[in-house]
């Protein structure tokens, strides 16, 4: 699926193509909600980074988390947070250890996305006090990591052949 994304003054702006165009992953981890989480997490989706086209590249920066795990001493993230150095708007991860890919945020995204039949909340084990998880039946939730991939869950609840978003509404509104 083509996605088109910018920030919101409008400086950075995206394209990309994304395998996994479905927003249906809600990490709860204090990197994804500080950064990018208003509502205590933050949505990433699967792209193609060969795809990625940028304007405005003059108005990125990039965030490196620092990590404190325990056990371990203190040290860089290697994955790379993109955001307009303007507004601030959060954009991107990309992560050197994974080239291939690029996790565009769905709150970042212009194009209409397809809704998710289902959530996974991920990281729970990190979330603030605060924060509600809310969902739907059926949502799977776990502490850390899921043990699948954006690849994999789309390989097994995404529609073969999914309709454009505005495309399923006006099917839907016309019944009505």
């Amino acid at each position: 699926m083509h996605l088109e994304g910018s920030c919101h003054c409008g400086s950075v702006k995206f394209s990309v193509t994304a395998h996994q165009p479905i927003p249906f992953m809600r990490c709860y981890c204090s990197i994804c909600r500080k950064t990018a989480g208003g509502g205590g997490y933050a949505i990433n989706l699967g792209a193609d980074a060969s795809t990625m086209r940028v304007t405005g590249k003059r108005h990125l920066r990039v965030y490196q988390a620092q990590l404190h795990e325990e056990g371990k001493p203190p040290h860089t993230s290697s994955g790379r947070r993109h955001f307009c150095g303007r507004c601030g708007s959060a954009l991107w991860l990309f992560d050197p250890q994974w080239p291939e890919l690029i996790h565009p945020h769905a709150s970042a995204i212009d194009t209409p996305l397809p809704v998710p039949p289902h959530s996974a909340h991920i990281m729970l084990g990190s979330k603030a006090g605060w924060v509600a998880v809310e969902g739907k039946r059926g949502d799977t939730r776990f502490d850390a990591y899921p043990d699948f991939s954006l690849a994999e869950w789309h390989e097994r609840h995404a529609p073969k052949t999914s309709p454009k978003p505005a495309a399923k509404a006006a099917r839907k509104s016309a019944k009505r």
